[in-house]
C-alpha cells in the first residue's frame, strides 16, 4: 500500500505542515506579541493606563477569536486570493492562520504579563524606569518562562488549524489524511498521518519544556 510516491506525498505533506506552522507561528508573533503587551500597559492597573484603547483592543481580540477557524478560513478566501493570488496550497493558509491566531497568542502573552508581580514593576517605577524600559527589561525578563511554554501552546494550536485547511485544499498533512484517508477509505494512510501529527505535536511540546526549565530561576 506505502508505495514510493506515497512515502513521498507524506514526506511533503510534512515538510508543507512544518512550512506554514512555523511561518504562521512566526508571523503571527510579529502581531501577536505586541498586541499583548499594549493590552497589558494600557489595562486600568497598567503602567500606562488607556481605558478607551484597551477595550477597542480587548473587543477586536475577542470578536476574532469567537469565529472558528474553518468559518474563518472560508470568509478569508477573497482577501488570501488578492494577498496571494490563490486559495489553495500552503502559501494560502498561511494568511488566515496568521489573521486567526494572532489574537489567541494576544491573549497568552497578555497572561503571561499578568502574572508578573507587581511588586517588581513598582520597584522599576520607583527607580525612574521608562514605560519602555518596564516592558522589555522587567516583564518580558521576567515572564519569559511562562511566554516560551505559551509559545509552544500556540505553536501546537496552529499546527491543528493547519490541519483543518486540508478541508479546502490547504496542503500538508491534514489534506492527505482528508483526501487520501478519509475520502478514499484509506485508513492506514489516515492512521499514519495522525502519528505523524502526534509525533510532531509531543516534539513541539518536549522542546517548549525544556526551553522553559532553562529559563526559569525558580528551578
Amino acid at each position: 500500500m506505502f508505495t514510493k510516491a506515497i512515502i513521498n506525498m507524506i514526506g511533503r505533506g510534512i515538510l508543507e505542515t512544518l512550512y506554514m506552522t512555523f511561518l504562521s507561528s512566526f508571523l503571527a508573533y510579529l502581531i501577536g506579541l505586541p498586541l499583548g503587551i499594549l493590552l497589558v500597559i494600557t489595562d486600568k492597573d497598567g503602567i500606562k493606563p488607556f481605558i478607551t484603547l484597551n477595550k477597542i483592543l480587548g473587543v477586536l481580540v475577542n470578536l476574532i477569536r469567537s469565529v472558528p477557524f474553518v468559518i474563518l478560513l472560508v470568509a478569508l478566501m477573497p482577501f488570501t486570493r488578492a494577498v496571494v493570488g490563490t486559495t489553495l496550497g500552503p502559501n494560502a493558509v498561511v494568511v488566515p492562520l496568521v489573521i486567526g491566531s494572532a489574537p489567541y497568542i494576544a491573549r497568552l502573552v497578555e497572561s503571561s504579563l499578568k502574572e508578573v508581580d507587581s511588586g517588581v514593576i513598582e520597584a522599576a517605577q520607583s527607580m525612574g524606569a521608562s514605560p519602555f524600559q518596564i516592558v522589555f527589561k522587567v516583564l518580558i525578563p521576567e515572564a519569559k518562562p511562562s511566554l516560551i511554554m505559551g509559545g509552544a501552546i500556540a505553536v501546537i494550536t496552529i499546527l491543528s488549524y493547519s490541519a483543518m485547511a486540508g478541508f479546502v485544499g490547504g496542503g500538508g498533512l491534514g489534506t492527505i489524511a482528508i483526501n487520501y484517508g478519509y475520502y478514499r477509505y484509506k485508513t492506514d494512510i489516515m492512521l499514519v498521518t495522525i502519528a505523524l501529527m502526534v509525533l510532531i505535536v509531543q516534539g513541539i511540546q518536549e522542546i517548549g519544556a525544556r526551553w522553559m526549565r532553562r529559563t526559569d530561576k525558580r528551578l
